[in-house]
């Protein structure tokens, strides 16, 4: 997806939204199961449905909605959010939309199952005077989008990949790329920028997978369906998140792969970094998600005050903020995920984790 690129670190995304002064805020709380509350009634609340796709991906129920309803509370105390998760099921996800408008939603923040699903969702919401922010993912036709460079993801594994496995002496050899969901418009920029570092890479591209629902069960099982026939020559997998990463190790583990080839991730689930610290995954994408959802969080509370959001470039002609992703190795897990308070040691390094977290200096 064609971007104008002016990129922010996320400390200074947030400092830097400077939005107009939200005239219509009173009291209230954020609410869940499709439910909303406005504290005190007062007629000028405003209501922010939140639509979350799925919860496959720990990040959603974990950061996503907890960041975003804390921020919505700490800029406008009278707003009430509607919360929604769709469990991966588009026409569920439409029935939540539609649920939330009857409610009396002032605006929509969709993060969508289905990105080309969602245009009706956003067209049904903007024909009754409801704006609609694009969250994590893009959406054609709404009134703003917040995410994180896309493309530079797929990049970022790419290069990380092919850089272990030079640096391991390997030139040559087979990959497989286990890529995202193929409804999800995300996965296709992830596979785009992961094609365009592999390409010209020098490494084979022996067999490859759209997962859908982004599930970590069917990435095991076409994983293990394809040993037989890559085993002999495979050297990298490219996984698109850490859940079809995890997938990937779990199939490879049981069709005895020794050593196990590096291995690819997203989102940096606490698993993911575990795995990383034993050896098992090479690396993984972190993106900071507090300004990804302090971004939304004010652009909805402007557009639901009809406002103009302040935005750091455009997606498609749609304002947009855009953040930059970081890759997460064994060597930058405590500048990176520790430093930011993402988990806390003592949860990273339970049990059988301890030794690895001491040879890596966490704890």
């Amino acid at each position: 997806m064609p971007t104008r690129s002016v990129r922010l670190a996320g400390a200074a995304l947030v400092a830097g939204l400077g939005l107009a002064t939200i005239a219509a805020c009173s009291s209230g709380d954020s609410s869940s199961g499709g439910s909303s509350s406005s504290g005190g009634g007062a007629s000028s609340a405003k209501k922010i449905a939140l639509l979350l796709p799925e919860s496959k991906t720990t990040r959603y129920e974990t950061f996503d909605r907890p960041l975003f309803e804390g921020a919505v509370k700490k800029d406008c105390a009278s707003c009430s959010v509607i919360y929604s998760n769709a469990d991966q099921d588009a026409s569920k996800q439409q029935q939540q939309a539609e649920a939330a408008l009857t409610q009396g939603a002032n605006v929509l923040v969709l993060d969508p199952v289905d990105g080309k699903a969602a245009a009706a969702i956003a067209a049904s919401a903007k024909s009754q005077g409801v704006p609609v922010v694009a969250y994590d993912r893009f959406i054609t036709g709404v009134d703003y989008y917040v995410s994180f460079d896309n493309e530079s993801v797929g990049k970022l594994q790419a290069t990380t990949l092919v850089d272990i496995l030079k640096k391991a002496g390997k030139t040559s050899g087979d990959l497989v790329m286990i890529n995202g969901s193929p409804t999800d418009p995300n996965a296709a920029s992830f596979k785009k920028g992961a094609h365009s570092v592999i390409d010209s890479s020098g490494f084979k591209v022996a067999a490859e997978y759209d997962t859908p629902d982004w599930s970590p069960d069917k990435a095991q099982a076409w994983m293990e369906g394809q040993i037989s026939a890559v085993k002999g020559n495979l050297v990298g997998v490219y996984a698109a998140n850490d859940g079809t990463g995890g997938g990937a190790i779990a199939a490879l583990k049981a069709g005895g792969v020794k050593p196990l080839p590096p291995v690819t991730g997203q989102d940096s689930e606490i698993a993911a970094i575990q795995r990383i610290l034993a050896g098992d995954q090479a690396m993984t994408i972190y993106k900071p998600i507090p300004p990804e959802a302090e971004a939304a969080a004010k652009a909805a509370i402007a557009l639901a005050n009809k406002q103009k959001p302040a935005s750091t470039t455009d997606t498609e002609g749609v304002p947009s903020t855009i953040l930059d992703p970081i890759a997460v190795t064994k060597d930058t897990i405590k500048d990176t995920i520790v430093k930011d308070n993402v988990y806390k040691v003592a949860d990273i390094c339970a049990g059988s984790f301890a030794a690895a977290c001491t040879a890596a200096s966490l704890s």
